[in-house]
């Protein structure tokens, strides 16, 4: 069969290998029983994989190399999580498939929809209202407001989504909506966007939601610097984040704590408390080596939260420092063609999202591999595609429709809607 596979040498093939490979080691080191619906479901995930690969090159004319990168990502993650635990591992495997079903909902609703650059208020409206949906019903924990319960054991956590909704905002701001202002006679438009942002922050703030405060200042800034035709305005956003890193770390302990550990984890009081997890993380790749203790040889559930937090850890440790820089290269080849796709879009509107859609897997993927290297303070964000998660995985798959549409020519929607204007 592998020799049928092999000769037919396209990328989806050789992912299918080392699916059913990776899969097969994983089920014979399991020693109890293999229930038949969990082997019906991995197998269930391999041919939808396989077949969402194959359908995407015939249903869209763009780039269908972002969603193989993608696919070998959520391959090792599942992998991962399931040998952690079988049971959050097919919670994960679940999520997986409704997160392929959203990637294409996503994509033809997208590619349908028309002037989606003229609807700045709607994604205004929405933002605040999910914000203002989270503080009403989440209930603190840890002193934290992020998690909506919606059934038992079923959270929803809507900071993940309004990311895409401030992706969508900023774009038609700077696409439309900011030149439509100053047709109005309006001054300083470029801070009106600004304002809107650190209300956003201070949401977050009250949240407790730091993590994700950072990705909407990262993406905002990175655009403003691209987009920004006011030049002071940078310059008052870049004092606005010294303030803010400096209210935060004042404001918060959580903050300090992360700080100090970053600093120095390894006091006993620290190694035995709040800096195990870092430190065993340390450990865990360090045990690893270059090519890692092999699947289920390791100990990497001696980490905190190793299925979701610290997962780039636990990778490493079984899988090695190799597969830890191949993860990294498929981060960075997905940014690229991220970059690569906004750089050939014609229309403004689109390669704004194309550049957004990166600078958020950017970011992500940053703060999470940076944090459990010790590079930076953890902020425990999870890292997309690979972390256990519902709304991190959903949020992700969307993100990753928007990246599908803006890769193909869009100029049948400016003309259809030319059209309808004559």
């Amino acid at each position: 069969m592998f020799n049928i596979i092999l000769k037919n040498r396209q990328p989806r093939n050789l992912l299918l290998i080392f699916e059913i490979l990776s899969i097969l080691l994983l089920f014979s080191l399991n020693n109890n029983h293999v229930d038949r619906y969990i082997v019906i479901l991995f197998l269930g995930l391999i041919l939808i994989v396989y077949i969402s690969n194959l359908v995407l090159g015939k249903v869209s004319s763009g780039d269908n190399y972002i969603f193989l990168i993608v696919s070998m990502l959520l391959s090792l993650g599942i992998i991962t999580i399931y040998r952690l635990s079988p049971k959050l591992g097919l919670r994960q495997l679940i999520w997986v498939l409704a997160g392929i079903l959203v990637f294409y909902i996503t994509y033809f609703i997208i590619r349908a929809m028309r002037k989606l650059e003229y609807m700045t208020i709607v994604y205004l409206g929405l933002s605040v209202l999910f914000f203002l949906l989270t503080l009403i019903l989440a209930p603190s924990k840890y002193g934290a407001k992020n998690w909506i319960q919606i059934a038992d054991g079923i959270t929803i956590q809507l900071s993940e989504f309004t990311k895409i909704l401030v992706i969508f905002l900023i774009a038609s701001f700077y696409s439309n909506f900011n030149s439509h202002l100053k047709k109005l006679n309006y001054k300083h438009t470029s801070y009106y966007l600004m304002a809107v942002i650190y209300i956003f922050v201070g949401f977050l703030f009250i949240q407790r939601d730091l993590g994700t405060a950072v990705i909407f200042v990262g993406i905002y800034t990175l655009l403003q610097y691209v987009y920004d035709e006011d030049r002071k305005s940078i310059l008052v956003n870049i004092g606005l984040m010294a303030v803010g890193s400096i209210v935060g770390f004042f404001a918060f302990s959580h903050v300090k704590n992360r700080i100090d550990i970053w600093l120095n984890p390894w006091t006993a009081d620290k190694v035995n408390d709040l800096g195990r997890q870092i430190v065993q993380s340390l450990f865990g790749i360090g045990e690893g080596g270059f090519f890692g203790q092999g699947i289920g040889l390791g100990y990497p559930k001696q980490i905190t939260l190793a299925h979701s937090d610290v997962i780039f850890s636990a990778i490493c440790e079984e899988m090695g420092i190799l597969t830890g820089i191949g993860i990294i290269m498929l981060y960075m080849l997905l940014v690229y063609r991220a970059i690569k796709i906004a750089l050939n879009q014609e229309y403004l509107f689109y390669r704004i999202l194309a550049i957004a859609v990166a600078i958020l897997f950017t970011i992500q993927a940053f703060l999470n591999i940076g944090g459990v290297i010790k590079f930076i303070p953890m902020t425990g964000l999870t890292l997309p595609f690979i972390s256990y998660g519902g709304s991190s995985m959903i949020s992700s798959f969307v993100a990753l429709g928007i990246l599908q549409v803006t890769s193909e020519d869009l100029s049948y929607k400016y003309e259809r809607g030319r059209d309808n204007e004559e």
